[in-house]
């Protein structure tokens, strides 16, 4: 049998073939495109192309594929910068340091002013913290020349063993809208929103060291790439905590995590006053995003009273932003229970909010327990001074009672006490405090959360919770 294949035919199928080639070629390039400009290299290998020195007189320069960074004593912190400026970006990069005595760090959207700190320069911005010493905060995000620690390690202490000193570490920072993330090795560490900045240069850090013998210490940085476009966020698990410093609100990742609001920010939606069925018709102002008691000449709960929670908490993590006034008392009290129906302010455990410098409450009690942020009357905070945000400014607190009764305070994100509620050594506390008198004090399985009217003008705001 004899077949005929037409000319027409032969025509359409070089033409099909034709259009799935040229189709071929114009997928193969399209991925090829896009596997070259996924990611940019910011560093060649080779030279420092692309990045100036700033601030101190530390040494850079490439050995091996890296680009490494040497102390010099009595110098400032030494950056390496990008001479180009980041927004959004997706940043990864592998770090080593080889001694628990260094220190370093990547500043992310940061700035220069060169007539700071006399005339020598300062860099200023927020910084992804490299520390390999026994505090661990590697990861942690540091605000460079400006505002100090805006997420301590401490605030995610299961990562605190993720650096490795002696290899190198991957390291990623995700700065996408108000949203800093980073991670160490895979591990994922601090969960930042902050609004200072929008964009800035990318700079390496080399420590200042002040003592000779810390002369000489290398850091080493190499495989620095970045992603500009096409930026797809990693998430995180559940339950990392973020430091959201917009105020009475909550990420969708907080929500998903369980957070909610007890404070709006415009209502006292979700207080009452303690031994009332209402809000306080009086001492209390609400407006401009915080809830604020009025003076009253120092006095305890004279004027509007203390205000309580409607909802009742077990196990939890509380945190809330504080601002006093000079000399002024407060404080934040949980398992409240009401009833004891005392004059005064109700009975709980208070995480003392206090003028420490002003107010004569800081000198009475025991060995300072009566102190910012302690276990009023049990238990002294040991702070540093540093971590205390002066009177005026926002301080943030945090209380985490875990469900086995062990209980945290935290004070701007480091952790100044911690203690085991209903224990023996608990109670031989409350036997030598002015709780004594209550029987069973602070022991009580659940309680409401109360803000203290003391008679001064302290505010709260991001007033937020999560049960455990």
């Amino acid at each position: 049998m004899r077949y005929e294949v037409s000319t027409n035919s032969i025509e359409k199928t070089n033409y099909v073939a034709r259009n799935i080639f040229f189709a071929l070629i114009v997928i193969c390039c399209t991925v090829d495109a896009y596997a070259q400009t996924e990611w940019t290299n910011l560093f060649d290998g080779k030279t420092l192309n692309g990045w100036k020195r700033l601030a101190g007189s530390a040494d850079y320069k490439v050995e091996n594929g890296a680009i490494v960074g040497t102390t010099v004593f009595n110098s400032g912190n030494t950056f390496l910068v990008t001479e180009k400026e980041f927004g959004d970006f997706i940043l990864e990069m592998d770090i080593r340091l080889d001694d628990t005595t260094a220190n370093s760090g990547v500043q992310m959207r940061s700035h220069y002013d060169p007539a700071g700190k006399g005339g020598k320069g300062l860099v200023y911005g927020c910084q992804l913290e490299i520390d390999p010493s026994s505090r661990r905060w590697s990861g942690g995000i540091y605000d460079e020349g400006r505002r100090d620690w805006l997420y301590p390690g401490s605030l995610h202490p299961q990562a605190q063993s993720a650096f490795k000193v002696g290899t190198y570490n991957h390291i990623r920072i995700e700065c996408i809208g108000h949203t800093m993330k980073t991670w160490i090795n895979g591990v994922p560490v601090a969960y930042l929103v902050d609004s200072m900045d929008s964009k800035g240069f990318i700079g390496l850090q080399v420590h200042a060291v002040g003592k000779e013998e810390l002369a000489g210490e290398k850091v080493y940085f190499k495989n620095i790439r970045i992603q500009t476009t096409g930026l797809k966020a990693v998430a995180f698990p559940k339950g990392i905590y973020v430091v959201n410093n917009t105020p009475n609100t909550l990420t969708d990742y907080e929500k998903n995590s369980g957070w909610k609001l007890l404070f709006d920010g415009h209502s006292s939606k979700g207080w009452k006053g303690a031994y009332k069925k209402t809000f306080p018709d009086k001492g209390w102002v609400i407006g401009d995003g915080v809830i604020k008691v009025i003076p009253s000449e120092g006095k305890e709960s004279a004027n509007g009273g203390d205000i309580v929670t409607i909802d009742q908490y077990k196990a939890f993590d509380l945190s809330f932003d504080f601002k006093l006034t000079p000399g002024a008392n407060s404080g934040v009290k949980y398992f409240v229970t009401l009833s004891e129906n005392n004059p005064g302010s109700a009975i709980g455990l208070e995480y003392q909010v206090l003028d420490d410098s002003l107010h004569p409450d800081a000198k009475l009690g025991r060995d300072g327990d009566r102190t910012m942020s302690s276990l009023y009357d049990l238990i002294k905070a040991n702070k540093q001074k540093r971590f205390i945000h002066p009177v005026g400014q926002w301080n943030t607190g945090r209380i985490i009672v875990y469900p086995n009764n062990h209980v945290e305070h935290y004070l701007n994100g480091v952790k100044v006490l911690e203690y085991e509620r209903g224990s023996q050594a608990f109670r031989d506390l409350v036997a030598i405090s002015k709780y004594k008198v209550w029987k069973n004090f602070g022991e009580a399985p659940q309680g409401y959360i109360l803000l203290q009217d003391h008679g001064n003008e302290v505010s709260y705001r991001n007033i937020k919770i999560r049960t455990l």
